[in-house]
């Protein structure tokens, strides 16, 4: 009996040890577990491309649910473009501030594009870049419907020592103290390259009558705008001048023409159309969507911001004295992206199809010879 307690005692303290071995073992490696968990967590980091990952799925969904959204962006330019561009006012009130324009010969050019029914009077008479193909365009398109090769550019860019001859020698046979017929120097359009003066050979005496009424009926789907009119006198201070054309491009003088505005009158309109606010919006005969805002600056900064919508297509000109006017292209509500290129076959057809009203037979007026000088 004794002997079967001592065999159950020793069973128990056996059972109790291997119990406590066991628990201490079980400890141990739940700690080595924990441990292994820790070190694991503090050395790997979250992914970066998972969260980027879900960051671009959002994106191109949101693009997807507003694929017509355009980011604008702001570009620095000199303050001093302001003096530069294609609708810089040019006047009574406004300097050209000019310098460094990009000209060229217009004969030269005629030659290199093998036009030959019409030319300069001189050799080295030049226009800025940008205005010689759609200049050509239009005499050409005229030249076409009227075979009439009797046009010539009796004026184009002037330097402001003529400038200053002209106006001396027209106040020296008028005798007045000041002229309506030539602009001031530094005041002249043609000192900026934007400008010509037409005359022909028939009476050289150009007044926009008889076949050439369709140039001044049609420069502006060219660009051009016939820039003194009698009923904008008070406004211009030049007396009506119906060989003097300028060049605008295409939106502007589509809507100047099509709203009866002077270059003066649209340019101080155009500053009621602000970035982030209520933008001019219309379409134009070549069947684009222009939108057109103007963006004020501080002229006694070195440069200005420009909103402008990225990788678009837009155009930027200084108004010659307090800002910059931005000119956006559309197709429709989209904009047109800066790699487009203009479909000038359409814009030629609507010129055609244009051309077509205006009345062929129309009846010269009155004829005052008056050499273009302005």
């Amino acid at each position: 009996m004794a002997k079967d307690v001592s065999k159950a005692k020793s069973y128990r303290r056996t059972r109790a040890f291997i119990d406590f071995v066991l628990s201490v073992a079980l400890i141990a490696a739940c700690t080595y577990i924990v441990k292994g968990a820790v070190d694991r967590s503090e050395i790997v980091d979250s992914s970066a491309y998972f969260d980027n990952t879900d960051l671009e799925k959002a994106k191109l969904e949101a693009d997807k649910a507003d694929p017509s959204k355009t980011v604008f962006e702001n570009i620095s330019v000199k303050t001093s473009d302001v003096y530069r561009g294609d609708l810089i006012l040019v006047n009574e009130d406004y300097e050209y501030h000019g310098g460094g324009e990009d000209l060229v010969g217009i004969n030269e050019m005629n030659e290199r594009t093998n036009r030959d029914f019409f030319s300069a009077v001189d050799y080295d008479y030049t226009i800025i870049r940008q205005a010689y193909e759609p200049m050509a365009k239009m005499i050409e398109d005229f030249y076409k419907k009227y075979d009439n090769t009797s046009l010539i550019i009796y004026g184009s860019y002037r330097t402001t020592e003529f400038q200053k001859q002209l106006y001396e020698d027209d106040l020296a046979n008028s005798g007045d103290d000041a002229s309506t017929r030539v602009a001031l120097p530094g005041h002249s359009e043609h000192e900026t390259g934007y400008a010509f003066d037409f005359s022909e050979t028939e009476t050289n005496d150009y007044q926009g009558t008889g076949d050439y009424a369709w140039i001044n009926e049609n420069s502006y789907k060219y660009g051009f705008v016939e820039r003194y009119k009698e009923d904008k006198v008070d406004i211009t201070k030049i007396q009506i001048e119906p060989w003097h054309f300028r060049y605008v491009g295409i939106p502007h003088a589509y809507y100047m023409v099509k709203n009866n505005l002077c270059l003066e009158e649209y340019v101080e309109s155009v500053r009621q159309y602000t970035y982030g606010g209520n933008t001019l919006q219309f379409t134009a005969e070549d069947g684009v969507t222009y939108e057109i805002y103007y963006v004020p600056v501080d002229m006694n900064a070195e440069s200005a911001e420009i909103p402008v919508p990225a990788g678009k297509k837009y155009d930027i000109s200084g108004n010659n004295y307090d800002g910059f006017i931005v000119t956006l292209y559309k197709n429709g509500d989209e904009y047109i992206s800066a790699d487009s290129k203009p479909d000038t076959e359409k814009t030629s057809e609507n010129t055609e199809e244009a051309s077509e009203s205006t009345d062929e037979n129309a009846e010269d007026t009155e004829k005052t010879t008056v050499a273009p000088t302005l």
